[in-house]
């Protein structure tokens, strides 16, 4: 029997949690159901998909991953289910699943009007007892027919010459450190030894391996477990003392011989 992961922004002061749980283990008693977060901000599916797209590939294969984000707006295209490196992914076909994957999903399956029905709260209704099914033995091509593509929302990508990387933000943390999309592997490649690390007023010219490697209040700047650029202030707010937000710009300046000689 599969896990369920079960990601949302419906909080834990209300009864959205355990109604989605109570509709899906009512259908099997024996399900296990794992929560990734249901503190995502509102409505923001940019910090959905990056929080589930960076622990997903840590649970089993085989995995139902259950994903609820502004399934009643106005922007979403029914419901699908789509499978990528042997996990499952249930969710509205609003764009938000399409923030997951670095490539096109494998298999997509738009869920027909026959286990849809008219809801205020669709999680519940029409996508609890999918995931529930599914983790118990079904296939989402049970529940409909292939979709040859999904809702896309483009993310900010990386720019990269052998200059200069820019990137941005994509996710102030709990801590106020900011988390970018700048992959270490682009910048191994591209590093020739030197180089400044340009964000808002602040520059830094070399790497730390942990938070804890500056001084209280310097600031500070490593590739993180997800291998991606992080930036912050050591026991401080990263954030808001920088004035960066989600979005931001971060520069990677590298000093080649021809910047040298210019």
């Amino acid at each position: 029997m599969a896990l369920i992961t079960f990601t949302s922004d419906f909080g834990d002061r209300d009864y959205y949690v355990p109604a989605v749980k109570a509709k899906m283990l009512s259908i099997n008693p024996q399900l296990s159901i794992i929560d990734i977060t249901h503190h995502v901000d509102n409505f923001d599916v940019a910090h959905a998909a990056f929080t589930l797209k960076s622990v997903y590939k840590e649970f089993p294969k085989g995995t139902i991953h259950l994903v609820a984000m502004n399934g009643t707006s106005n922007i979403t295209d029914g419901f699908i289910g789509v499978k990528h490196e042997e996990h499952i992914f249930i969710g509205p076909n609003n764009g938000i699943l399409s923030l997951l994957f670095d490539s096109e999903p494998g298999i997509i399956v738009q869920f027909a009007d026959i286990h849809l029905k008219e809801s205020t709260f669709p999680t519940k209704d029409i996508l609890a007892p999918i995931a529930a099914k599914v983790a118990s033995g079904a296939a989402i091509h049970d529940f409909g027919g292939p979709l040859q593509q999904i809702r896309k929302m483009l993310p900010r990508h990386v720019k990269a010459n052998k200059k200069q990387i820019i990137g941005h933000v994509v996710r102030v943390d709990n801590y106020g450190n900011l988390i970018t999309n700048i992959e270490k592997g682009i910048f191994d490649k591209l590093n020739p030894g030197k180089f400044t690390i340009q964000f808002g007023r602040e520059n830094i010219q070399d790497l730390q391996h942990a938070y804890d490697l500056v001084e209280p209040g310097d600031c500070f700047a490593f590739f993180n477990s997800l291998g991606l650029l992080e930036i912050g202030i050591n026991h401080g707010h990263g954030a808001e003392l920088l004035g960066l937000r989600y979005d931001s710009p971060i520069f990677i300046h590298f000093e080649t011989e021809e910047t040298e000689i210019g």
